[in-house]
């Protein structure tokens, strides 16, 4: 059987390299008796690796975007370092008041809201009445101390629907004063 799986990854980059017009033409030697298709393993091959470099691109853009909005501070953080040891699906960078700055695309995939939605909001309007006002005050103390942590809370998509959602919240200093908060969330079961 592996020597039948090798010859079909062999078949599948052979067949990905022929133009539209050969493909044709030997299509119909790819047909069994029974009419059933060969399977394209080396498609879902490709699938894997592109799903990879979408993520690593996508992280890469984030780092980006966060460092040119850094460049106008003096973070005593790296931001490169807190996106690429912890994982996340969202980003939102707030000022000291709460107010949303800037949020990456991962935000918009987790939430259903558009990007230019939440700026200028704070992160409180993703709470809903199944949000727990304990784990609201738990968070505001928490950010208070200017410490980084972690928090479980429940949000709502713009559909409704409501998600458990992991906070990573980094304050973000100037010579030792908070002037920021870097909040990195996904979604959990």
């Amino acid at each position: 059987m592996r020597n039948g799986i090798t010859k079909m990854k062999s078949l599948d980059i052979y067949l990905n390299s022929l133009s539209k017009s050969k493909y044709e033409e030997i299509k119909p030697l790819l047909v069994d008796k029974n009419k059933a298709r060969i399977n394209m393993l080396s498609f879902d091959l490709h699938i894997q690796n592109y799903h990879s470099l979408l993520k690593s691109s996508s992280l890469q853009k984030d780092i980006f975007s966060l460092k040119n909005i850094a460049s106008s501070f003096s973070w005593e953080s790296n931001i490169e370092s807190i996106l690429t040891k912890n994982s996340f699906e969202a980003l939102i960078l707030t000022d000291i008041d709460r107010n949303i700055l800037w949020v990456n695309d991962g935000f918009s995939k987790m939430t259903g809201y558009p990007k230019n939605y939440a700026v200028r909001k704070t992160p409180s309007f993703l709470q809903g009445r199944s949000t727990s006002a304990e784990v609201r005050e738990r968070i505001r103390q928490k950010l208070q101390l200017g410490n980084p942590f972690k928090e479980v809370i429940i949000n709502h998509k713009k559909d409704k629907t409501e998600y458990k959602c992991e906070l990573h919240i980094f304050p973000l200093k100037d010579k030792n004063e908070v002037t920021h908060f870097l909040a990195l969330e996904k979604q959990i079961a």
